[in-house]
């Protein structure tokens, strides 16, 4: 299962994803925000990340106006890597060689068109394993050392 999650800044974006996630029928959860009135992004980056760190999602896609708030907030928590993305190149890369389960984006400096265009990207692409599941072993070895002081 997917989850998605927007700020204010996100939420015209967020709703043309929804509508590419039901295109092709991908099971996705909305857990807000539900119009363009400001909200504090972190609150939505918590939902989003702590489900997919509980195991309660699979996948999560972020957006806020930058993306930026999105990831740092979201990369807070255990076993989450959110990438913040920008081109076809960095959502593609996002999944093959880190593999990402939160795919972040910035509402107010992508078009839909773009938008979407990385979803469909980072979702049809495939981690690659080797080499780049050794760089992930890293990562996580330095999350339990900092969780466990």
């Amino acid at each position: 299962m997917l989850v998605i999650g927007s700020d204010h800044g996100g939420y015209e974006l967020k709703t043309e994803i929804l509508q590419l996630l039901e295109e092709r029928a991908v099971k996705c959860t909305d857990l807000g925000t539900d119009g363009s009135d400001s909200v504090d992004y972190p609150d939505f980056a918590a939902k989003v990340a702590g489900a997919v760190s509980s195991g309660e999602a699979e996948l999560g896609i972020l957006i806020c106006g930058t993306g930026i708030g999105m990831s740092i907030s979201a990369n807070k928590f255990p076993g989450v890597r959110a990438a913040l993305v920008h081109d076809e190149f960095t959502a593609q890369m996002a999944r093959e060689h880190n593999n990402a389960n939160i795919l972040v984006m910035g509402g107010r400096v992508l078009t839909p068109e773009q938008g979407k265009k990385f979803v469909e990207i980072w979702l049809d692409s495939t981690f690659e394993g080797g080499r780049h599941q050794n760089r992930l072993d890293k990562i996580t070895a330095i999350e339990q050392r900092v969780i466990s002081r």
